[in-house]
């Protein structure tokens, strides 16, 4: 009984969050609603190229946001191929694994734990201009509050609705990524930079395509796999009720001697 529940309360608020990211994309001046949001995205997008940078032994100079919600993290040596790429891949991947992982509720306390003490721990040792310190002092701190003190009902749907946010932000910038790359390849984009570390020989389309595909599959993959896993559980939980009640009934029809 408890797994049926909790398989219908994590199908609802996943759809819940998905139905109000959808609405506030089309209620006039919600951009200013949905800013600190676009923020929080932008500074995974960011904390992503910087990971990847330490992890294939390069350094992280700073990253720093802008109010527009962009933002650029200034790294020296790595494997540009893997960092430059990890903006786009690593938000999604947050998303999609935030997703899979809420499939079961308490794993909300935990999430919203992990990804707040990142983001404090990247603030600090990297943040580079006001907006990132204060992006990420306040999703990092609220992150770690949340996970001590809110209910677990409310942990559950925000973390939920981030894990939403992260997924179709991811889709929507690679799709003007693709836009630009065709018709304006002179902006400065990671894809234009993987152009400029290959001569030109791969162009900034090839490598927005391609990052845009990879994402695709990410989240087809997450789809598929969170709804298996939703109809599986569902199925186990399914027979236990008639199951119990067969059983109680087989052993009053005994007769007693």
């Amino acid at each position: 009984m408890q797994n049926r529940l909790e398989v219908k309360e994590s199908f609802r608020l996943l759809v819940f969050a998905s139905l109000l990211t959808l609405a506030l994309w089309f209620i006039p001046f919600a951009g200013v609603i949905t800013w600190p949001i676009r923020m929080f995205v932008t500074m995974v997008h960011e904390a992503g190229h910087a990971i990847a940078a330490l992890a294939t032994f390069g350094g992280v100079r700073r990253i720093a946001l802008d109010w527009n919600g962009e933002g650029v993290t200034q790294f020296t040596g790595g494997w540009r191929l893997i960092v430059a790429s990890a903006g786009y891949l690593a938000t999604m991947l947050y998303g999609s694994g935030l997703l899979l992982a809420l499939r079961r509720a308490r794993n909300a306390r935990p999430a919203a734990m992990v990804t707040g003490a990142l983001l404090l721990i990247i603030t600090v040792l990297f943040g580079g201009n006001l907006l990132a310190w204060l992006t990420g002092l306040a999703f990092g701190a609220g992150g770690l509050l949340m996970a001590w003190k809110a209910k677990p009902k409310l942990t559950h749907f925000v973390m939920s609705f981030f894990a939403v946010q992260c997924v179709l932000n991811a889709l929507y910038d690679l799709r003007a990524l693709l836009f630009l790359s065709a018709y304006d390849p002179g902006v400065h984009t990671d894809a234009r930079l993987m152009a400029e570390a290959t001569n030109g020989f791969i162009p900034a389309m090839v490598w927005a395509f391609g990052w845009s595909a990879l994402a695709v599959v990410m989240l087809g993959a997450t789809l598929l796999i969170y709804y298996r896993s939703l109809r599986q559980r569902a199925e186990l939980a399914a027979p236990m009720i008639p199951n119990l009640l067969t059983d109680h009934t087989a052993d009053v029809a005994q007769p007693r001697w």
